[in-house]
């Protein structure tokens, strides 16, 4: 039952205080007051609340308490990756959120203007100073982990804030899209980077064999960490292609396993490998990265990334005539519209025919040195594939 109460203020205004006071077997469960400057309003107000107060459930959600943003970010990602594993970039990021400012708003507080507010610190010097891309990639994750927040553990979020806040920043130019790249390698920057790489791998012969790590990307498209990941026994010699897994894809990456063709001048780069690991590439891909930012920077060549030679790869197969269908056999994508990002045609006919670098790639010798397996590894691998195949003849 509400009750307003009449109050003068140390400067002598009139005040009206309304209370709601809720009993259960003669013991109060739930008490809120407000105090407003009309009467009317205080009266108003107590109607409304009795009103929300008497919809089935609406006194246990009043009674509950906050839960803060980090919570909600950190229950998701030990309850939802069980179900479908997140990418390490999301994961990242969901992680940052939740240790931003915005992690310790309550669920009840999580509005548009909070997100806006959020969005625009971002921005500033202080939130990053990072570029409207990055913003509308926080809004998206932070919005996959709201969109199952409310429906599926019932806390208190508003189902319009992130779609309230997206429209804001879209009218102010504060969220958009990736922009797309059309960075390609030049031949110059490619042969002065081989080059590097060449004297590297002269001076230590047990690092990273960029050689054929740069030539594998070129001429199959493929990322640096899916390189890192094939194993021999992903490859199909019969088909000359092999299984890409955990491709990158808007949708889901972890277990989106790909099987992509792999054009003569890659195959011919795997098959120069050694068979002493199970990995054909037994590198990290943030090792391989590392190398080819290092090598830019010492070589003074701007804004090239190892992405790129995707870009180079892709493109160079469309010049060669190739058509749709057979280039997203080499590249793995799946509709014209992201193939499109990766064509910046130069003109028509392969400009790699008769590279010399190839040749010298595929005879580069390799030494794994320590990524060779231990003795104990070895027989370990043994037994499994024994185990393996008596399983297969049952």
């Amino acid at each position: 039952m509400g009750t307003i109460t009449q109050r003068k203020n140390k400067s002598g205004q009139t005040k009206y205080t309304a209370q709601i006071r809720l009993r259960r077997g003669g013991v109060v469960v739930y008490q809120e007051s407000q105090t407003f400057e009309r009467k009317a309003s205080a009266q108003a107000w107590v109607k409304r609340r009795e009103t929300e107060l008497a919809v089935p459930g609406a006194l246990a959600r009043a009674t509950r308490q906050a839960v803060s943003l980090r919570e909600i970010i950190e229950q998701y990602l030990a309850e939802y990756e069980v179900i479908r594993p997140l990418g390490k970039t999301k994961r990242a990021t969901l992680q940052a959120l939740a240790q931003s400012w915005l992690g310790d708003l309550a669920d009840v507080d999580i509005s548009s203007q909070r997100l806006v507010e959020y969005a625009q610190w971002r921005m500033s010097p202080q939130g990053g100073a990072v570029q409207a891309q990055t913003v509308g990639n926080d809004l998206s994750h932070l919005g996959a982990v709201l969109s199952v927040a409310r429906p599926a553990w019932g806390y208190s979020i508003d189902p319009h804030a992130m779609s309230d806040a997206r429209h804001v920043l879209r009218k102010l130019g504060m969220v958009s899209r990736s922009r797309e790249r059309n960075r390609r390698p030049t031949r110059e920057e490619l042969e002065l980077l081989l080059g590097h790489f060449s004297e590297m791998q002269q001076r230590r012969p047990s690092s990273i064999n960029m050689l054929k790590v740069v030539g594998f990307a070129l001429f199959s498209t493929r990322r640096q960490d899916e390189i890192c990941r094939i194993r021999w026994s992903d490859l199909d010699p019969n088909r000359q292609a092999v299984l890409v897994r955990d491709m990158k894809n808007p949708g889901q990456k972890i277990g989106n396993d790909v099987w992509c063709h792999l054009p003569p001048e890659a195959w011919a780069i795997v098959q120069s490998m050694p068979r002493a690991t199970e990995a054909i590439f037994p590198y990290h891909g943030d090792s391989v990265s590392a190398a080819w930012t290092r090598a830019c920077k010492f070589l003074g060549i701007d804004d090239l990334h190892f992405h790129d030679l995707r870009h180079e790869g892709v493109s160079r197969l469309f010049e060669l005539e190739w058509d749709i269908p057979r280039v997203a056999s080499v590249s793995g994508h799946r509709d014209w519209n992201s193939l499109r990002r990766y064509t910046h045609l130069r003109g028509a006919g392969d400009a790699y025919q008769d590279w010399p670098w190839l040749t010298r790639i595929i005879e580069s010798p390799v030494d794994l040195g320590a990524r060779l397996p231990t003795p104990g590894e070895l027989l370990h691998r043994q037994r499994r594939a024994e185990r393996l195949q008596r399983l297969k003849r049952k």
